[in-house]
């Protein structure tokens, strides 16, 4: 005969000594941290928070896999993870156009082109 509690969710009943699953606030500062590179992603110091987000990402989803589903947060770890990427890719773009247009003011005309000189 089947609990109630087994009943109800479809799973097997909990032990009263597992932990509750918790969210990882890991979780949390890789969706800030990935939402501020997002941001400043244009101005080039969006890739420090992003390489941030993507190391504490990376630890966060190893503590979760060690905890057996007992510590949750893989939506938000997913969000900041993208958000981080976008961040660098911005800051990437940024770069490149700064570049582009270097070169192109390099390559341009070298002041102004006077008439030769008699003496």
């Amino acid at each position: 005969m089947e609990t109630t509690s087994t009943a109800l969710s479809g799973g097997p009943a909990r032990h009263p000594l597992d932990p509750d699953p918790v969210r990882s606030t890991k979780a949390r500062t890789v969706l800030a941290l990935g939402l501020v590179a997002a941001l400043t992603g244009l101005f080039v110091g969006g890739v420090v928070p992003a390489t941030l987000a993507l190391v504490l990402s990376r630890q966060a989803r190893r503590q979760a896999y060690a905890a057996g589903g007992y510590l949750t947060g893989g939506a938000l770890l997913r969000r900041g993870e993208r958000l981080a990427w976008i961040g660098i890719l911005l800051a990437i773009t940024t770069v490149v156009i700064g570049l582009i247009i270097g070169i192109l003011r390099f390559a341009g005309p070298a002041g102004h082109d006077f008439a030769p000189t008699v003496d």
